[in-house]
């Protein structure tokens, strides 16, 4: 008999490390995840307003305040890839909670 065969993909990584890799280094996240353009954009854009912001504050502001732009965008690239991530996993387990259903 033929019966259809169900692939199943792969399982998603672990949102918690996914959330890991994006504190640790912008864009790290989205890379591990498989979205390696949209990790990149979020580090060229970290760098550009790291650079813009330094460079447009004078020398006695705080290390936070001569990068704040680039510690915005890191800091959205870090809830992005989490997010990303939280709706992979569960989009996989609704793929193999219905695959496991219909195969019954």
């Amino acid at each position: 008999m033929n019966e259809p065969s169900i692939t199943i993909a792969q399982q998603p990584l672990n949102p918690r490390l996914v959330l890991l890799l994006a504190i640790l280094l912008p864009g790290a996240g989205h890379v591990a995840i498989g979205q390696v353009q949209r990790g990149l954009c979020f580090v060229l854009f970290a760098i550009l307003l790291m650079v813009v912001t330094y460079t447009t504050t004078t020398p006695d502001q705080s290390f936070i305040g001569r990068h704040a732009g680039g510690l915005f965008v890191w800091a959205l690239s870090i809830t992005d890839a989490y997010r990303l991530a939280r709706i992979r996993q569960e989009a996989f387990r609704r793929a193999t909670v219905g695959a496991g259903a219909s195969g019954a």
